[in-house]
């Protein structure tokens, strides 16, 4: 439930001390105050704090193009830029009729070019608001024909709009027109209020808009929900296995039964995006099972579920063991149960991970979660499509860890061999999405982009590392960036250590950084520098370098290579 603008409002009085801090420019050509109220109080709710600068009343163009803007003074990590609908309509109104057929044209070509300047002036994430629908019924249906009518220019726009993002990596479109789809214009617009005040949003939509943006700035933070945990009677299918037999529960193309499939269709398709599959269920596993085996109308199989854990014990035990298997925060899981009983237990014991409220009706599940936009992301690569495989595996390393004794022994059993290179063109795109994404095991937090990337490679005086694992029981894929630079002849400066937390205590950082040492040595360098930026997530490796040897120089750590011993690791190379 998104709080309404009042509650939003109250929350800009709390202390948002101790919450990272994202620089945000808004530019509108329109009131913006409200929105930026809302904007703030709803990161307060997910433990942002979203700093905000306002570009003058509709002044968008004049404040990114002039050199010595507040805006570039501001350094902002986010702009957003937002061009109403309304005055859109207004500019197309005033546009001679000869010109209306390149009115979406005209647009695009501006904001291309305000794109081009923001990105030769400063390193930042873009958010562009696309645009809620007006008829203004000029041409009626006809207007779907002929392209000097408005509706068919905005409609280009939009389209538009997700063609410029896909070209351009660090623009993100933050969907209105989806929002106006699920909530309808009268509770998006209000007249009264735009005549009056020229703010264009109505009230009672500002709690939304300002989650859509901020689900945004969470993904580009790394914060985003990876994983979706199932109960499985009259939720994955109607009825109870245990009671009613395989036989006779309902999923189908049958009365109720349909609202199941379609809704593990689309389960399906968020494990082709990527996200993570966990069964929850109190029943007997073999019983539990079942279905996914036996069932011809079941859409999800048992080969799509990471983690199966299907027993009497209470959920809140079984979701955190879910959770230590996973080895992913709480917060990047989503629970789903039909019982309100369940979910307020889990909700009471498990604060970080999100419950939504199920509604009553398995028919209204789908609409219901498509309101919720739990699912936000800034990248999609291949590899995501492999993370299924990839828990699965890692679940059986975690049984098997727990039958040695001995950890050397343990991790000799694993047969582990790893391809050690610099970034290239096949990996750029996991190397970005790792930048992106890792919180946890990143020591100094540092986001690049496809395109930052790409101007790394090209710079001599920087260094990259990619490993890549693979173990007997499978493929991690690439699981560690490494980004070095020249501080000086002698000294190489490590700018960015990130690893995937699936790989903790496998040995891999030893691994690196002997690898680090040969590159360093090579290129003349005499010691390495290292540097700890704590982040609220990252504390887990506050004490990485000196457990490395690295000794303590100020605020960073540094390694003499002269007396460098080479750790010791069960990987192959």
């Amino acid at each position: 439930m998104i709080e309404g603008f009042s509650e939003l409002k109250k929350n800009l009085k709390k202390d948002f001390s101790g919450f990272p801090e994202i620089r945000t420019a808004v530019l509108a050509d329109s009131a913006s105050q409200l929105f930026c109220q809302a904007l703030k109080g709803y990161g307060y709710t997910q433990q942002l704090n979203i700093h905000t600068w306002e570009a003058d009343y509709d002044r968008i163009y004049e404040s990114i193009m002039d050199d010595d803007s507040g805006l570039y003074s501001f350094t902002p990590d986010v702009i957003l830029i937002f061009h109403s609908s309304r005055k859109l309509l207004s500019r197309f109104n005033k546009t001679e009729l000869s010109s209306k057929m390149r009115f979406a044209e005209s647009h695009l070509d501006q904001l291309r070019g305000l794109i081009e300047k923001i990105n030769s002036k400063i390193k930042c994430n873009i958010i562009y608001l696309n645009f809620v629908e007006i008829n203004d019924q000029v041409f009626g249906n006809f207007a779907n024909k002929t392209p000097n009518s408005f509706i068919y220019q905005l409609r280009k726009i939009n389209f538009e709009l997700m063609q410029l993002s896909v070209q351009t990596t660090n623009l993100n479109i933050a969907d209105l027109s989806t929002i106006q789809n699920q909530y309808g214009a009268a509770r998006i617009n209000n007249d009264r209020l735009y005549i009056n005040t020229d703010n264009v949003f109505h009230i009672d939509a500002l709690g939304h808009v300002a989650k859509l943006i901020t689900d945004i700035i969470l993904a580009f933070s790394g914060r985003f929900k990876k994983c979706l945990v199932l109960d499985l009677d009259n939720t994955l299918w109607g009825g109870i296995i245990g009671d009613d037999g395989i036989e006779n529960i309902q999923i189908g193309d049958l009365g109720i039964g349909k609202a199941f499939t379609e809704f593990q269709r689309w389960i399906k398709q968020l494990l082709e995006r990527g996200i993570i599959l966990a069964v929850c269920s109190k029943n007997t596993e073999h019983i539990a099972k079942e279905p996914f085996e036996k069932h011809p109308d079941m859409v999800l199989k048992l080969e799509d579920i990471a983690v199966f854990v299907a027993n009497w014990e209470n959920k809140v035990n079984n979701i955190r063991q879910i959770q230590s298997i996973l080895n992913i925060g709480f917060d990047s899981m989503v629970f789903l149960d039909d019982n309100p009983a369940e979910r307020e237990i889990i909700r009471m014991n498990i604060h970080e991970i999100c419950v939504p409220e199920l509604p009553e009706d398995p028919a209204d599940y789908l609409s219901f979660l498509y309101n919720q936009q739990l699912f936000e992301t800034v990248s999609f690569t291949e590899e995501d499509k492999l993370r299924t495989k990839q828990y699965q595996e890692e679940a059986k390393r975690n049984i098997m860890q727990a039958s040695y004794v001995n950890e050397d022994e343990f991790l000799k059993s694993l047969e582990m061999q790893a391809v050690i290179k610099p970034i290239d063109s096949f990996t750029l795109p996991r190397a970005a999405q790792l930048s992106q994404r890792s919180n946890q095991f990143n020591l100094r937090t540092v986001r690049y982009t496809d395109e930052d990337i790409k101007t790394i490679i090209a710079d001599p005086s920087k260094y990259t590392l990619t490993v890549s694992l693979k173990d007997k029981f499978g493929d991690y894929g690439l699981i560690s960036l490494l980004i070095a630079e020249k501080r000086t002849a002698e000294k190489l400066f490590i700018d960015t250590w990130i690893m995937s937390c699936r790989v903790l205590k496998r040995g891999v950082e030893n691994l690196v950084l002997n690898e680090l040492a040969v590159l360093a040595l090579a290129n003349g360098f005499s010691s390495i520098i290292g540097e700890y930026l704590p982040t609220p997530k990252n504390g887990l490796v506050k004490d990485h370098y000196e457990k490395l040897d690295f000794v303590q120089q100020g605020s960073q750590w540094e390694l003499d290579l002269n007396a460098y011993n080479t750790k010791i690791n069960f990987i192959d190379k």
